[in-house]
């Protein structure tokens, strides 16, 4: 690993950022009494060139941390507009459909209104004596449907439907997912305006703790997998609010609870946002392009890429040998 690697010792960094419940200002007051006692930073570069050498890193970070903020928000924006957008455009084709109905009805004449309602009541004498059977036996039909679906999959019994960010909403908080990260709100009701160092957003790589000192946490639990810890993120929105960022560790993978202790939701009802293989990184864009490719031998009969390369390691295998018999190896 390189020297100048930025991720060299978040490891590190992070250990000791639990250790400080004070949060931030605790760890930088350690940081600041290690170099006042063990380092020349304050005396050794004249006077105030320690300030300006603070400063100056925490302006460059600054920048990249506000610029990694307003990407993510942007990126959130983003998402919530597509969604909106095609609300409306759900809503815009529904009522083209209903126009379209409108459109074709006419209006009747007095006689063809009567001539109309004699036909009605001649169809509703000839068959009053079938109402009854048949609706028992739509009745019958539809609890058998039910019964069978339930029956194909007993694994979805009692599954929650996803939120319309494919996660869940609960009592205390609200999350939702995509394929790569977790976004997770937490409202904290207290009686006090909130600061970041009231409160605890404790990050392991399969447990999340949040709330507030001095009481109970809203979270404290096992996570459904594991997380990127130097991907993670929190941050307090108005005073009132924990939004947490986390980074999934399987990218290929959608959660089915934020902890274990969470009631699961149906992954098979999640509704993905379209995206382009383009907007992929290279090597999960290598493992769905082999799942899509598997997926469409499967549905063909035909071998899929691991069977296919078995196949051809055998061929070679025989062709490099022609004196052994294979015969009762072959498939007839």
């Amino acid at each position: 690993m390189p020297v100048n690697d930025p991720e060299q010792f978040d490891g590190m960094l992070l250990a000791m950022a639990q250790q400080h419940e004070g949060g931030v200002q605790e760890l930088l007051d350690t940081i600041f009494s290690f170099l006042a006692r063990k380092t020349d930073f304050y005396t050794g570069g004249g006077e105030g060139a320690g300030e300006k050498l603070v400063m100056a890193k925490f302006r460059k970070y600054e920048k990249q941390a506000l610029d990694l903020h307003s990407k993510k928000k942007a990126e959130r924006e983003d998402n919530e507009k597509k969604r909106k957008d095609r609300l409306v455009q759900k809503k815009k084709e529904e009522e083209i459909v209903d126009a379209k109905a409108e459109a074709t009805i006419t209006e009747l004449t007095d006689d063809e209104a009567l001539q109309l309602q004699k036909e009605i009541d001649k169809d509703k004498a000839a068959s009053s004596e079938n109402v009854s059977s048949v609706i028992s036996s739509e009745k019958t039909e539809g609890e058998t449907k039910a019964g069978s679906d339930e029956e194909e999959d007993p694994k979805e019994k009692g599954k929650l439907k996803p939120n319309s960010g494919n996660g869940c909403d609960l009592p205390n908080y609200r999350w939702t997912q995509t394929l790569s990260e977790i976004e997770l709100r937490v409202p904290i009701n207290v009686s006090f305006t909130l600061r970041p160092r009231d409160l605890i957003v404790d990050f392991q790589k399969r447990h999340l703790k949040c709330g507030v000192k001095g009481h109970p946490f809203v979270i404290d639990g096992e996570l459904y997998n594991e997380i990127k810890l130097e991907e993670s993120t929190w941050v307090l929105e108005d005073g009132k609010t924990v939004f947490i960022t986390l980074e999934k560790v399987n990218k290929m993978e959608w959660w089915s609870r934020l902890v274990q202790t969470d009631p699961e939701i149906s992954t098979r009802k999640i509704n993905p946002e379209p995206s382009k293989l383009s907007d992929l990184d290279g090597e999960t864009r290598g493992l769905v392009e082999k799942m899509m490719y598997d997926q469409r031998q499967r549905e063909l009969g035909l071998p899929t890429s691991d069977e296919q390369k078995k196949q051809d390691i055998i061929k070679k295998f025989m062709e490099q040998h022609p004196e052994m018999d294979f015969s009762k190896y072959i498939e007839k």
